[in-house]
């Protein structure tokens, strides 16, 4: 049986390993600049903060703290992209362990994920959807492991703490998972009687809201301006009666689609798709409030208010979604067909790589395209013929002005768009395509 477990976690190390390699050197051989999402979170980093006008500072951080070990090398970002990734996949393997008792399983759980999307095709950007998922995988485990405990320790609450609050930080719509998850522990203890009340609980939203604190006095400081684009990118403001209907419509099929591969490789797995749901065993309770909850609680959101989900926005919801599909079958997997299963995963793993680099190779309008090496080489030639000191602070839209900043040999900080008041204290400084740059 240890020899058997030892294969098995040697798999799931060649797996990983495989999964950052790939999704590590095929964006940084095909892509001439990092993507959107990526120079705008640079560009925020340099210039940190409590959050930025789109988002809260995680995504930020994660970034900033790269490019101070690495500097502007594009392959570090995309990198980190699949650190992330996989550090969730980790967390995941894990909590399927422990549920399933069977490690042949457990790694099928993991390798499930390897057929939505999320985890792979767009992965290589870096962005607030990638920033959510170690933390969500991380959330979800730990709120097991003190479910299971008799006693909750003060370590236990701050590390389910710390972790939910930077998830929370990452992007907000994290809160689905966190309520999902207030709700199991109130279903479990004052509906089902599963398990005593422990003020310990209250000791773990305390912590989140105390670790929330800088974040929101800088929200209050700048008139809650996140919240505020967040509701727009929802179309919240121009929604009409139709949009309830038609969103959410719309919401369900895409998910549908994206999801097809995944119920392709569960059917090829399954003997017949017969099942029985035991409500009293507090294991499959707790995959239904982390797996179908939050999915259930955005769908709502989607119908009362006629707000549109971005598809992106669901990377985290679906990380448990293999774990809770083969623990409902698992008496009905048919490890005989295994063999199909694993071709058809090999397939999906390396077609998805090779989609990603003829998209990138033969399209040559896209984001990833842009010449921000070049461009940042001509801006610093105009500066030099005028000031013979390195160039402090950049000006202008995040993309033009996050590009400048990161290919500039002294990395000047991003000021936003252009300051005026920054100009007028400023003796030196240029403006070029709607980008000015200069000293403080």
């Amino acid at each position: 049986m240890n020899v058997l477990n030892r294969n098995i976690n040697n798999i799931f190390f060649i797996f990983v390993l495989s999964h950052l390699i790939i999704w590590t050197i095929v964006p940084s051989l095909t892509n001439k600049n990092l993507p959107l999402d990526v120079i705008e979170a640079l560009a925020w980093g340099s210039n940190l903060d409590w959050g930025f006008n789109k988002h809260p500072p995680g995504s930020a951080f994660f970034p900033e703290f790269f490019f101070q070990i690495f500097g502007p090398q594009d392959w570090a970002f995309y990198l980190l992209s699949q650190i992330f990734v996989l550090l969730s996949f980790f967390y995941v393997f894990k909590l399927s362990n422990e549920f399933l008792g069977n490690i042949k399983l457990s790694l099928i759980s993991v390798l499930l994920l390897e057929s939505i999307f999320f985890y792979n095709f767009t992965s290589p950007e870096f962005n607030v959807n990638i920033c959510q998922l170690p933390f969500w995988s991380i959330v979800v485990y730990y709120s097991w492991k003190i479910f299971e405990k008799k006693k909750i320790s003060i370590i236990d609450c701050f590390i389910i703490s710390f972790f939910a609050a930077v998830g929370f930080l990452s992007k907000y719509l994290f809160i689905y998972l966190l309520v999902s998850i207030i709700l199991f522990f109130i279903y479990i203890i004052f509906f089902k009687k599963l398990k005593k009340f422990d003020f310990r609980y209250l000791i773990i939203l305390e912590i989140f809201f105390v670790l929330l604190i800088p974040h929101l006095i800088w929200l209050y400081n700048n008139d809650f301006i996140t919240i505020t684009y967040g509701l727009k990118r929802t179309g919240l403001e121009t929604a009409n009666i139709f949009d309830n209907f038609k969103y959410p419509i719309l919401f369900l099929s895409k998910q549908i689609g994206i999801l097809l591969p995944f119920f392709f490789l569960v059917s090829l797995l399954i003997k017949k798709f017969k099942f029985k749901l035991n409500f009293k065993d507090k294991k499959l309770i707790f995959l239904i409030f982390i797996n179908i909850l939050p999915f259930l609680l955005i769908f709502i959101t989607s119908v009362i208010t006629g707000s549109r989900i971005r598809t992106m926005w669901m990377a985290p919801f679906y990380l448990f979604l293999g774990l809770f599909f083969v623990y409902i079958f698992q008496s009905q997997i048919n490890i005989k067909k295994i063999n199909s299963f694993l071709y058809t995963f090999l397939f999906l793993f390396f077609l998805s790589p090779v989609v990603y680099s003829f998209i990138s190779i033969t399209q040559t309008d896209k984001r990833t395209d842009y010449p921000g090496k070049e461009i940042a080489a001509k801006v610093q030639i105009i500066w030099d013929q005028d000031f013979n000191k390195e160039i402090e602070f950049v000006t202008g839209d995040e993309w033009k002005a996050g590009n400048l900043s990161y290919h500039l040999e002294s990395r000047p900080r991003w000021e936003g768009f252009t300051n005026n008041e920054i100009l007028n204290n400023s003796s030196q400084f240029i403006c070029v395509d709607d980008v000015c740059l200069g000293r403080y």
